[in-house]
């Protein structure tokens, strides 16, 4: 029957809710985004934190959910810094008290759209929390699109350092990494959407296809042939 994976925007902004169904001995790592996501895994929560690197892949098959929030939207509904949950993957339990994660995992485990359970548990947490940090929701969306860390800082009338520190607490990293793993998505897409590989490291604002071949490398730990096979 082969693997399934279906995609679609969230009620809370910025974010998508997924599905995964994978046929037994199949491995979906996940590559560096920039986001976080709520995991259903068929019995227990995770918070996948923000990634720098390829993270190992969550299952070997068997069905999965999740909602996947915006770089610098999840800290403030999980309570929790992002850069405490760096490259992890951390049982809910492990964040909340006993009682309402397990709670929210008896909710889960009974709906019938486990996925659709999951966006409601993120609208509840975001009607209950204070909003995500204003300031860093615009510094991710400004180096989303391309602009540099100094000119995402200045719109966001900060300095190098209030920057930094802010940035660990929004997105689990400085802004540079932010920038750079940003970037390197833009060009995966845009060489998705056909664009060859020199044409969509100039695109998203690498010096050329080596500088993108080197961000492939040190981000994803793999290259851009072995990921998408022969250009």
């Amino acid at each position: 029957m082969g693997d399934s994976y279906t995609e679609r925007a969230a009620r809370l902004d910025g974010a998508r809710v997924w599905t995964l169904t994978a046929e037994p001995g199949t491995a979906h790592p996940v590559l560096p985004d920039g986001c976080m996501d709520l995991l259903w895994s068929g019995d227990r929560l995770l918070v996948a934190g923000p990634d720098t690197r390829t993270a190992p892949p969550t299952g070997t098959g068997g069905s999965w959910a999740g909602v996947r929030f915006a770089p610098g939207t999840a800290p403030a509904l999980l309570g929790v810094p992002a850069h405490e949950l760096r490259d992890l993957r951390v049982p809910l339990a492990a964040l909340w008290p006993g009682a309402p994660a397990r709670r929210l995992t008896e909710r889960v485990a009974e709906a019938a759209d486990p996925a659709a359970a999951l966006e409601e548990i993120a609208l509840g947490r975001a009607a209950r929390t204070e909003p995500p940090d204003p300031a860093m929701r615009a510094v991710a969306a400004r180096l989303a699109a391309g602009s540099s860390v100094a000119e995402a800082a200045r719109c966001a009338g900060l300095g190098p350092r209030q920057l930094h520190r802010r940035s660990l607490t929004a997105f689990g990293y400085g802004p540079k990494t932010l920038a750079r793993i940003l970037r390197l998505q833009r060009a995966l897409t845009l060489v998705r959407s056909g664009l060859p590989y020199a044409d969509a490291a100039l695109a998203a604002g690498c010096a050329d296809q080596a500088h993108l071949a080197r961000d492939m490398r040190d981000l994803a730990g793999t290259t851009l042939t072995a990921y998408f096979g022969s250009p």
